[in-house]
């Protein structure tokens, strides 16, 4: 049993990474959209922020962004596991929706932050 176990984990492991992988540059793409969106709306300002100590919290924001976003593993492998990866593979689009735009909801309410 146990090996059926660890051979289901991988197949499904891989099959989660297949998908989700490619998609993240996606999910960056957004956010680092709404950054830029935000920097350009309060220009001149915003360019008086620039700064290393900025750089260095942008970057731990994306870090931490990208921490997030691995979080989808859990219900893709916890779906897989349940029979239902079939139709689930069909239905991954509507959680990278859902989750790409929570998380830029709230990249917007934290990026006026960073350029003030």
């Amino acid at each position: 049993m146990d090996q059926t176990f660890l051979g289901r984990l991988s197949t499904y492991a891989a099959n989660a990474l297949r998908y989700w992988e490619p998609r993240r540059v996606i999910y960056d793409a957004v956010l680092a959209l709404v950054v830029i969106g935000h920097f350009v709306a309060g220009w001149p300002a915003s360019r008086h922020a620039l700064s290393f100590d900025l750089a260095l919290g942008v970057f731990m924001l994306a870090v931490l962004a990208n921490v997030a976003y691995c979080a989808v593993y859990v219900p893709d492998l916890f779906v897989q596991f349940s029979g239902l990866d079939a139709p689930w593979r069909r239905g991954r689009i509507i959680l990278l929706i859902i989750g790409t735009a929570f998380a830029a909801t709230i990249t917007h309410f934290v990026a006026p932050g960073l350029f003030q």
